[in-house]
């Protein structure tokens, strides 16, 4: 979405009026936590719920293979991987994540060779370090290689500040990852791969006769859980990524800086349960309604009225009193002619300085270029509001 940062112009009084009267505000004092980062928001309206240190980078350890399960998703979508071919186990993943690397394998065996179904199921059932490179020189040629391809995908799918160093998460300073970050890559795997995205809620996987279940901790704790994964760094310590979906509600969570898996587990399970219980959908303005007005630059009328083309909704705390606000963001001087339905800026709802949610707006009535005059008096508008 484009980056309304020139000017914000506040909505009329009236409309934030309605906004504030008709609505119960989102969450003042969010639940505390025990984690350093958190990141947690409800999908359909895109409400964040919680946001603690959100865009801080850490080290991402293992939560990064779901960089590498969502760029394999990708080529499978594409057409240019298909689930049953087939890649060897070379001496380097055998070594590096296998059995004798005493760090989380699937036991592929040496000089064998494993489909990539296997392969991901391995990686995200059992979060494999030997699937992981196996993947990668099987795609690329090299860990290095199918790195560099993550990096680049990271900024596909709208990524500005995390890194990766290699395919696994195993130790490496250039693996970090922010919550936010994670939270959008949670819901890129969740809405683009319906076909794949159910490889996350598998139990337990075997492979070279070897049974191992599915290391993530919130299945038997959460209902609705249906996914993500987990992970650990020194430096970070024990962090994690999921979904849960109960009642029609879905929310996403990241968070990281936990002491022990019990406390990582213990937090997750309190924040999902608070999203899921505390919070209501309320309907803010309808499809088409309108919403404010903006100044117009040079135009035979000086404002043009705006509306959102879906409903605006928000998941607000039920418990706590009105906060909401909200600003109609647009890049100023608004200049016209101005076409209607041409997109003018975006809706932005607040809780203090939180941005809760964006929501692109439209024009809802055609300005045409004004008279030599008008354009005139806008041009002495415009510089002394500029010296202000």
């Amino acid at each position: 979405m484009k980056s309304w940062a020139k000017a914000a112009g506040i909505l009329t009084v009236m409309a934030l009026f309605c906004l504030t009267a008709c609505a119960n505000a989102f969450a003042g004092e969010p639940i505390p936590t025990k984690a350093k980062q958190v990141f947690m928001i409800e999908a359909e309206t895109g409400t964040i719920l919680l946001n603690k240190k959100a865009d801080e980078l850490v080290q991402s350890a293992s939560l990064m293979k779901l960089m590498t399960a969502e760029y394999v998703f990708h080529l499978l979508k594409s057409g240019s991987l298909k689930l049953d071919t087939e890649f060897p186990v070379s001496e380097h993943a055998w070594r590096t994540g296998g059995a004798l690397s005493r760090t989380s394998t699937m036991f592929a065996a040496l000089k064998s060779r494993i489909r990539v179904e296997d392969l991901l199921k391995g990686v995200i059932v059992q979060q494999a370090n030997d699937a992981c490179i196996i993947l990668a020189e099987g795609i690329s040629g090299s860990d290095a290689a199918f790195t560099e391809k993550l990096n680049e995908r990271a900024k596909e799918i709208g990524f500005k500040k995390s890194t990766f160093a290699n395919s696994s998460g195993l130790p490496d300073d250039g693996n970090k990852m922010t919550m936010r970050e994670l939270v959008m890559l949670s819901r890129q795997l969740h809405d683009n791969y319906p076909d794949y995205f159910p490889y996350f809620a598998i139990r337990d996987f075997e492979w070279n006769k070897i049974r191992q279940r599915n290391r993530f901790p919130l299945f038997a704790g959460v209902e609705g859980t249906d996914g993500f994964a987990t992970g650990y760094s020194e430096d970070t310590g024990y962090g994690i990524v999921a979904t849960v979906e109960r009642n029609g509600v879905r929310l996403y969570l990241a968070m990281s800086g936990l002491a022990s898996p019990k406390e990582r587990e213990d937090e997750a399970r309190n924040i999902l349960e608070w999203g899921l219980s505390a919070f209501e959908k309320r309907q803010i303005f309808a499809a088409g309604e309108v919403i404010g007005d903006v100044p117009v630059y040079g135009g035979a009328d000086s404002r043009v009225s705006v509306a959102a083309k879906t409903p605006v909704s928000i998941f607000q705390d039920k418990r706590l009193p009105d906060r909401v606000t909200a600003r109609i963001a647009y890049d100023w001087p608004f200049k016209a002619p101005v076409e209607k339905g041409a997109q003018v800026g975006a809706l932005r709802l607040y809780n203090g300085e939180e941005v809760l949610q964006e929501v692109p707006v439209y024009a809802q009535n055609e300005v045409r270029g004004g008279s030599l005059t008008g354009r005139a008096l806008d041009a002495v508008w415009e510089l002394l509001f500029f010296w202000m």
